[in-house]
C-alpha cells in the first residue's frame, strides 16, 4: 500500500481494509473550499488505486458535518467571470457547474461502497455530497437542507436529482421550494438514512462495523451489487437484468464462492483476494 498524500480539507487513514475520510476544518464549519472540490476526487481515486480498502467511511469534526459550499468558491474571478460577454459567461458557467457535479458523482463512480456518517448540519452542498453515498447514516441532532432555496439560487450539484430517487417526491420538493430542516427523525422515516445513534462517537463507531463487515465480504461480489444497483436506478428493469446476465456471464467464477464454503466448513471467516488496482491507462 502507498503512502497516502495530504489533503487541506480532510484526513485519512486506512486500518482493516476501511478508509476513513474525515473532514477537518471544523473552524471554517468544514465548508467546501475551491480545495475541497479540487481533493475530494483525487482522494476517491488514490485510496481505490494505492490502497487495500474495500470501502469508505466519510465522517466530519467540529460542530457540524459541513457547512455546504464555501462562497469564495462563485468569487474567483479566473474561475466565474462576472464580465464580459453573456453568452461566454453562461458557457462558462456551466462547465463549472458540470465539474462541481463530477467531484460529487466521483463517489458513485468508485468501484467501493462510500458510507457517508452525518452529524450536525448537512447544509447545502453537503446534502449534495450525501446523497451520491451508498449508504447515510446519522446523529439525533443531524438535520438536512437544500439552502440553496433561501440564498436565491436553486441547487445544483446532485439533491434535486438524486433525493427524489431516495425517498418520496413530495417530500424532496417540500424540502426544495422552502428550504426548511429535514430533522434526524424524519430522514430515517423516509428512508433516506438507514440509522440514527446518540452522539458522533457512537455514529463513527457503529458504521465502522457496518464497514467492516462489508470488507468481509468478496469484494468482487459487493463492487458488482453497486455496478447493479447503480446502473438499475437510471435504467428500466428489463435494460438492468440484461446487464445483470451480461456482467455475470463475464465476471462470475466459483473461487470465491468456494472459499466461502470451505471456511464455513472450517468455520473460518473467509478470505478473499482483493481486486486489482485502479490505475491510469498504461500506468504500471
Amino acid at each position: 500500500m502507498s503512502e497516502l498524500s495530504a489533503y487541506e480539507s480532510f484526513s485519512v487513514s486506512v486500518e482493516n481494509k476501511v478508509a476513513h475520510v474525515q473532514f477537518s476544518r471544523p473552524e471554517a464549519l468544514n465548508t467546501m473550499t475551491k480545495a475541497f472540490w479540487l481533493e475530494l476526487p483525487k482522494c476517491m481515486q488514490e485510496i481505490e488505486s494505492n490502497t487495500d480498502a474495500r470501502v469508505i467511511l466519510v465522517s466530519s469534526t467540529g460542530k457540524h458535518f459541513s457547512a455546504g459550499m464555501d462562497l469564495g468558491v462563485f468569487s474567483d474571478p479566473k474561475a466565474v467571470p462576472m464580465s464580459g460577454d453573456p453568452g461566454r459567461m453562461a458557457e462558462n458557467l456551466r462547465r463549472v457547474v458540470l465539474q462541481l457535479q463530477d467531484t460529487l458523482t466521483s463517489l458513485e463512480n468508485i468501484r467501493l461502497p462510500v458510507l457517508a456518517a452525518i452529524h450536525g448540519g448537512c447544509i447545502g452542498g453537503a446534502l449534495d455530497l450525501v446523497c451520491a453515498a451508498d449508504s447515510r447514516y446519522c446523529t439525533e441532532d443531524a438535520y438536512f437542507t437544500i439552502k440553496e432555496t433561501e440564498l436565491g439560487m436553486t441547487a445544483d450539484v446532485g439533491t434535486l436529482q438524486r433525493l427524489p430517487k431516495l425517498m418520496p417526491e413530495g417530500v424532496v420538493r417540500e424540502l426544495a421550494y422552502t428550504g426548511r430542516k429535514l430533522s434526524a427523525q424524519e430522514a430515517k422515516g423516509l428512508g433516506f438514512v438507514n440509522a440514527i445513534y446518540p452522539d458522533q462517537e457512537a455514529l463513527v463507531a457503529g458504521v465502522l462495523e457496518i464497514a467492516a463487515q462489508i470488507a468481509a465480504n468478496s469484494p468482487l461480489a459487493v463492487t458488482g451489487c453497486k455496478e447493479m444497483l447503480n446502473y438499475s436506478r437510471d435504467h428500466t428493469v428489463a435494460d438492468s437484468l440484461k446487464y445483470m446476465a451480461t456482467w455475470q456471464a463475464g465476471m462470475f467464477r466459483p473461487t470465491d464462492m468456494m472459499k466461502t464454503f470451505q471456511a464455513k466448513a472450517q468455520k473460518q471467516a473467509p478470505q478473499y483476494d482483493d481486486l486489482f488496482p485502479v490505475k491510469d491507462l498504461f500506468e504500471k
